[in-house]
C-alpha cells in the first residue's frame, strides 16, 4: 500500500439465511465422506443425536443405512470425494433410498452461514430447501460398462509409457528405427524389437524381418539399425518390451469383460430385420481396436449407428455412450446437455453486464470425445468440415474446436432420442444457411429504410 494511503474498511456483507425459505424435502439427510469416516446428519426430530460419526467399513455402512431407514429418511445428499462415496452410495440405493450425488461447487456457492455448522449439517440443509441438484448418473449395467471402459483406458496409457521407454533405449542406442518406420509397434518394428532382444545385433539381418507393406526398403531399414548395442541399453529396451506384452495381454482379456457386458445389455434392435448399414468409408483399423464386432455391439445398443457423424469412430462412438448413456431424457433440452457436456457459453453476468462468455472448464471424458470428433470432422469434406473452417476462419482453431463439438453433440443427442439417422446435408450445407441469414438481415434493414433489397443477374 503506498505511503500515507489510509486502509478502505472492509464493507460487512450480509450473508443471507436459508431459514426463510419454505422447506420442500422434510426427508433429507446429508453425508460428508472421508476416507475413514462418514459424517451424517438427519432433521433434528428424528434423533436425540441427529448428527454420527460412522467408520467406512462395510458393517458400519450398513449400520449407518438402518439408521437412515428409521429415522424415516428418504433422500441422502453427499459429496462426490475421491472414490470414497462409491460404496455407501451402491448400499443406499440397494436400500431403496434416492442418492443425490452432487457437485461440490454447488454447494460452496449456495449462500448461507456454512462456518458455524458441520458440513454434513450444511448437506442435509441445502436439499431440505431445494438448493442442491443431483449430479447425472448413468444407469447401473452403463455404470458397470464404464469402469471397464476406463480402466481399459489406463492400461492402454501403461502401454504407452513402455512404448517410449523402448523408443529412448532406440534412441540411446543410435538405432534411428522410428524414422524409417511409421510404428514400432507394428509387424516391422515389433519384429525387429524382439529379434534385437533375443541377441541378434547385425543390421541386414534384421532389415530381413521387414513387412512387405512397409513403405521402406530394406537397405533403408539396415541403415538406420546401425548403432552401438550396449548392454544397459539392450536390458532397458527387453524390460520395456516385457512391459508393452503384459499390458497387451492385460488389455485382451478386459475385452473379453467388456464383450461380455455388451451381450448382458438387451438389444435394442433386432439385426435380421434392421441390419447394420455398411460403414459410409473404410478406415484404417486403430491398434486399440479391440478385435469383436464394436460397432454391432454400440448398434444393438443405442438403437442407433452413430459412426455416419464425421469425426466420430467406433471407439469414439464407445466413449460417449459409456459417459452419456442411452436415456436423453435425463436433460430437459438440447441446451441443458450441451451445457451439461461444457461445450455451450457460461455467461458471467454481473450488474447486468456480461463479463466471460467461455465455456467452463470440465474434465468430462464426453466433452473430451466430442472434441477430438470435431477435430477429425475438420479435415473431411462434409457438412461439419465445412463448418469447422468457416468458425477456423472466423475464430481461430480453439472455438472452431468448441463451435463444432457442440453441433455435434447436438446431433448425436437427436439421434439417441428420436432413433434417427444421420445423412450428411453435403459441405456447403452450414455456409448456405449463413447466407440465407445474411440476406434475411439485409432485407429487414432494407426494409426498415423504406428501400427494397434486389439481386443481382448472375
Amino acid at each position: 500500500m503506498p505511503v500515507g494511503q489510509k486502509r478502505k474498511k472492509d464493507k460487512k456483507v450480509q450473508v443471507p439465511n436459508l431459514d426463510h425459505l419454505e422447506q420442500i424435502n422434510l426427508n433429507a439427510a446429508g453425508l460428508d465422506i472421508g476416507a475413514a469416516e462418514i459424517w451424517t446428519c438427519v432433521p433434528a426430530d428424528r434423533d436425540e443425536q441427529p448428527v454420527r460419526c460412522f467408520e467406512s467399513f462395510t458393517a458400519e455402512l450398513h449400520d449407518l443405512a438402518d439408521w437412515l431407514q428409521r429415522c424415516g429418511i428418504e433422500t441422502v445428499a453427499m459429496e462426490s470425494t475421491g472414490v470414497y462415496w462409491i460404496p455407501i452410495y451402491e448400499i443406499l440405493e440397494a436400500r431403496g433410498l434416492e442418492v443425490n450425488l452432487v457437485n461440490a461447487r454447488h454447494i460452496k456457492n449456495v449462500p448461507g452461514k456454512k462456518t458455524e455448522v458441520l458440513d454434513c449439517q450444511w448437506i442435509q440443509k441445502l436439499p431440505t430447501y431445494g438448493l442442491l441438484q443431483a449430479s447425472f448418473r448413468p444407469e447401473e449395467q452403463m455404470c458397470a460398462l464404464r469402469s471397464y471402459l476406463r480402466h481399459r483406458d489406463n492400461l492402454i496409457r501403461y502401454r504407452s509409457a513402455h512404448i517410449q521407454q523402448r523408443q529412448k533405449a532406440l534412441h540411446q542406442m543410435n538405432l534411428q528405427l522410428t524414422k524409417v518406420i511409421s510404428d514400432i509397434t507394428g509387424q516391422t518394428g515389433l519384429q525387429i524389437i524382439r529379434a534385437i532382444v533375443a541377441g541378434e545385433h547385425n543390421p541386414v539381418t534384421l532389415a530381413q524381418y521387414r513387412d512387405p507393406r512397409c513403405r521402406s526398403s530394406q537397405s533403408e531399414i539396415a541403415k538406420s539399425l546401425e548403432g552401438h548395442y550396449k548392454a544397459e541399453h539392450l536390458f532397458a529396451l527387453q524390460q520395456a518390451l516385457a512391459g508393452y506384452d503384459f499390458y497387451t495381454q492385460q488389455i485382451k482379456v478386459c475385452d473379453l469383460e467388456i464383450e461380455q457386458k455388451y451381450k448382458a445389455f438387451k438389444p435394442q434392435v433386432d439385426l435380421q430385420a434392421q441390419p447394420l448399414p455398411p460403414p459410409k468409408k473404410k478406415s484404417r483399423r486403430q491398434a486399440t481396436q479391440p478385435d469383436y464386432d464394436l460397432r454391432s455391439y454400440l448398434y444393438q445398443l443405442s438403437g442407433v449407428d452413430l459412426t455416419p457423424i464425421d469425426g466420430i469412430d467406433v471407439l469414439t462412438a464407445q466413449t460417449i455412450l459409456s459417459e452419456i448413456g442411452l436415456d436423453m431424457s435425463k436433460w430437459k433440452t438440447v441446451k441443458h446437455f450441451t451445457s451439461w457436456l461444457g461445450l455451450a457459453p457460461y455467461n458471467d453476468i454481473s450488474g447486468g453486464k456480461v463479463l466471460k462468455r467461455k465455456t467452463k472448464k470440465t474434465d468430462n471424458r464426453a466433452n473430451t470425445a466430442f472434441r477430438i470428433a470435431a477435430q477429425s470432422a475438420g479435415r473431411s469434406q462434409s457438412a461439419l468440415g465445412g463448418f469447422y473452417r468457416r468458425m477456423r476462419a472466423k475464430h481461430g482453431s480453439a472455438k472452431a474446436t468448441t463451435a463444432t463439438a457442440h453441433k455435434i453433440a447436438r446431433i448425436v443427442y437427436h439421434l439417441l432420442k428420436y432413433r434417427d439417422q444421420y445423412i450428411d446435408p453435403g459441405q456447403d450445407y452450414y455456409q448456405q444457411q449463413y447466407q440465407e441469414r445474411v440476406i434475411k438481415n439485409l432485407q429487414r434493414k432494407a426494409k426498415e429504410l423504406g428501400m427494397e433489397l434486389v439481386p443481382t443477374a448472375a
